[in-house]
């Protein structure tokens, strides 16, 4: 980072980097035919809630796009998307530069009715929610109530259960005030749901339920590669950005485990929180030990090797 500049040549070199490593191979096409095919359809998801300085690099995208395009994969087969278009502009990724298609879910239109989530926490429907607008409906001589507005059913982007086979999650290395840490498993699950903000409500928060979403046909066997993009670090304030609790990591992450990725966010977020005497996230991010009891990865410290790559 050029203060708080990507350096997109540098970045790049990181990637590959990562890539190489993580499949074991000297080769970058090969090592990316590791992880997809040619005729996958493949989905980019990025974090671009945060503008354009604290979202997910867009030279990192690009890096990971050109990595595709070594491997076979047509420009046409791939992707980028997050929950709102305005935003993922707003954060710099433009078709233009990328060379693929940029897509938002845009709620209300991007949820597919058809495939639901039901979580035992009740959260109250907004604009946007698939079912906010029944919900909201006036009945034959009845007003609604704030009981109409609650649900306890989400449901999943069209995006994750009709339009990918394949998904490459690059996340955004923060930390969130309901489940602790949003990095990969919320990019990937909290992003990708409507009536999500019981999952992450600060007062009453639904988290041992990201795990089973994860877990879904939708999700888990369509991801081939986890990225953690700590270039710049934020340890609290997220998901809005926050230069007074931001520190300069200069580091990007890969894995094949999400867990991992995030159990290993959360321990740093801890270690920065504590130099400036703010109370550690760690008890809000307990439900990565229900995701490792579901079998999604590892999370004990002395089970992680991290292994240090140089470009």
């Amino acid at each position: 980072m050029d203060r708080f500049t990507e350096v997109p040549a540098v970045t790049r070199r990181m990637v590959n980097a990562l890539v190489l490593a993580a499949a074991g191979e000297t080769d970058l096409a090969r090592a990316w035919r590791k992880f997809v095919e040619p005729k996958d359809r493949i989905g980019i998801k990025v974090n671009a809630g945060a503008g354009a300085r604290f979202s997910t690099r867009v030279g990192v995208v690009r890096a990971i796009i050109e990595g595709l395009e070594q491997a076979g994969v047509k420009s046409s087969n791939v992707f980028v998307w997050d929950r709102e278009s305005d935003e993922l502009r707003a954060a710099g990724f433009d078709p233009r530069r990328l060379g693929c298609k940029v897509r938002g879910i845009d709620p209300p239109k991007g949820w597919d009715r058809t495939v639901p989530f039901a979580a035992p926490a009740l959260g109250r429907l907004i604009w946007g929610d698939a079912l906010f607008v029944e919900k909201n409906t006036k009945g034959l001589g009845r007003t609604t109530t704030d009981s109409d507005q609650l649900s306890s059913t989400s449901h999943f982007a069209t995006i994750v259960t009709k339009d990918v086979t394949k998904i490459i999650n690059v996340a955004t290395f923060a930390d969130d005030a309901g489940c602790g840490v949003g990095g990969v498993f919320y990019n990937l699950c909290v992003k990708n749901v409507d009536n999500w903000r019981r999952f992450v409500a600060v007062d009453q928060s639904a988290a041992e339920a990201i795990p089973e979403l994860y877990a879904s046909e939708h999700i888990a066997p369509k991801v081939v590669l986890h990225f953690l993009d700590g270039l710049l670090a934020q340890y609290a304030g997220a998901p809005e950005a926050n230069l007074n609790y931001t520190y300069d990591h200069a580091t990007l992450y890969a894995s094949r485990d999400p867990v991992a990725l995030d159990s290993f966010a959360v321990r740093k977020i801890d270690e920065w929180r504590k130099l400036v005497k703010l109370p550690p996230v760690a008890p809000l991010a307990e439900w990565l030990r229900i995701a490792e009891q579901m079998g999604l990865g590892e999370a004990a410290e002395e089970r992680l090797k991290l292994v240090s790559v140089t470009p």
